[in-house]
């Protein structure tokens, strides 16, 4: 056997390292702040096994009559939730030391837009001004963040086909950093106006250290909106 032979079949019986483990703050609680890419959105590959997405007959209508050149999104408006632009994100948790007050999603895409989660332990207002991230609480299950949403207008769509929302929806969305390069982000969608049931997706975004975000102004590049045609629906 060549010495070559020898070492490529050691280095195929040599386990991968294990991932590293995710980092924690003074205060305890897991550090998700970071550069992230990826996770959120609809696709059926992400639906929680078992779990189907019912449109109601009028949301159904709804989506039918859409045109991919209205989409809100293309159109330099906020993706919503749980809709990501195919750019960075960061995550910011203040302060460090004790409790967290607040913890900041901030948005490379678009119009460098941001969602605020309370962690103050304060309730949702009983009548929120509709808005396109909503209102969000958050608090600590463990090692994971749950964030309750309520309070969306109805102007966001859900992904590129044009599923649509009202202004009953009502998100749970559920961040868990399982390593250090991996942040679990799953989404159950509650909205009685449009869909015959819940239903969750679940996600992940990858940890990108060496990226920051950059300055991207939706309107002076969106060149290509013109060319976007037909019914609304994922190339």
């Amino acid at each position: 056997m060549s010495m070559a032979l020898a070492l490529l079949l050691l280095l195929l019986q040599t386990p991968a390292p294990a991932p590293k483990a995710a980092p924690r703050l003074p205060n305890g609680h897991p550090d998700l702040s970071g550069v992230w890419y990826g996770g959120g959105g609809i696709a059926a590959r992400n639906l929680k096994p078992g779990d189907t997405i019912q449109l109601l007959p009028e949301a159904k209508k709804i989506m039918d009559a859409r045109q991919s050149k209205d989409d809100p999104e293309a159109n330099c408006l906020p993706g919503g939730v749980p809709r990501m632009n195919p750019y960075p994100w960061r995550m910011i948790q203040t302060p460090t030391h004790k409790a967290e007050s607040h913890i900041f999603i901030l948005f490379e895409g678009n119009i460098h837009s941001y969602r605020q989660i309370f962690m103050d332990g304060r309730k949702h207002p009983e009548d929120p001004d509709p808005a396109w991230y909503g209102h969000s609480i958050g608090k600590w299950e463990g090692d994971t963040l749950v964030v309750d949403t309520i309070g969306y207008n109805d102007r966001f769509w859900f992904d590129f086909d044009g599923h649509p929302h009202t202004t009953q929806l009502h998100t749970i969305e559920r961040f868990k950093r399982t390593d250090m390069d991996t942040l679990s982000w799953d989404i159950t969608i509650e909205d009685p106006g449009s869909y015959a049931k819940p239903f969750t997706v679940q996600t992940k975004a990858a940890l990108k250290p060496d990226w920051d975000l950059m300055e991207y102004i939706c309107q002076e590049n969106n060149t290509n909106v013109q060319h976007i045609q037909g019914p609304a629906r994922v190339p």
